[in-house]
């Protein structure tokens, strides 16, 4: 999904630009911008993936966490800390980008957060030259992905210890990632599922 059909999926297509058409929940999302919402970030998916999903014992940090090019979203809904997501670069001279610990508080998932979070990891991946961004989901969130405009990778395979489908992505270009990643800080009006 590039250019035009992407843009129009973030609501930034010429015949829609500036004009939100839905209403419900305020989603901002955006990179981690102090210490705090680091903070915000990993007690995030804390909650999730080791107090909820039991997925990791303890903490899921891992060396990821610590590498230069590792970026952190959060989402937040009606001003409330709400989801996070990281990406990083796992190939520069490929543009290859890995998306992953997208986590959103239960209370928000039927908000509509996780949409801009996921639109927003793409989009910043393109704004540091990612030219292809790949992840590992849950069986159960791949529709999810796929009406995200992702597409299977090969066969399932075990990721942090569950099946999980390889899947991915190619970015839209830098200048329309940089749009889309400001439309998303600016805060976009959504419908809940």
């Amino acid at each position: 999904m590039r250019s035009e059909a992407y843009l129009a999926d973030t609501g930034l297509a010429p015949s829609v630009t500036g004009t939100e058409t839905s209403v419900g929940a305020r989603v901002v999302c955006r990179p981690t911008a102090s210490a705090e919402e680091r903070a915000q970030h990993f007690a995030i998916r804390h909650e999730v993936f080791v107090e909820e999903q039991a997925i990791f014992t303890g903490s899921d940090r891992d060396s990821y966490d610590d590498g230069e090019s590792v970026v952190r979203l959060l989402g937040f809904c009606d001003g409330v800390v709400a989801g996070s997501v990281r990406l990083f670069d796992l190939d520069p001279v490929a543009g290859l980008w890995q998306g992953d610990r997208l986590a959103v508080l239960p209370a928000y998932r039927l908000r509509g957060v996780g949409a801009p979070l996921v639109r927003c990891a793409v989009a910043a991946a393109a704004v540091h030259g990612g030219r292809l961004m790949q992840a590992h989901i849950q069986l159960n969130n791949v529709s999810f992905f796929e009406r995200l405009g992702w597409t299977r990778a090969g066969a399932t395979e075990l990721y942090a210890g569950l099946v999980h489908q390889p899947m991915n992505i190619a970015p839209p270009t830098a200048a329309e990632g940089a749009a889309v990643l400001a439309r998303f800080a600016a805060g976009v009006s959504v419908r809940g599922l």
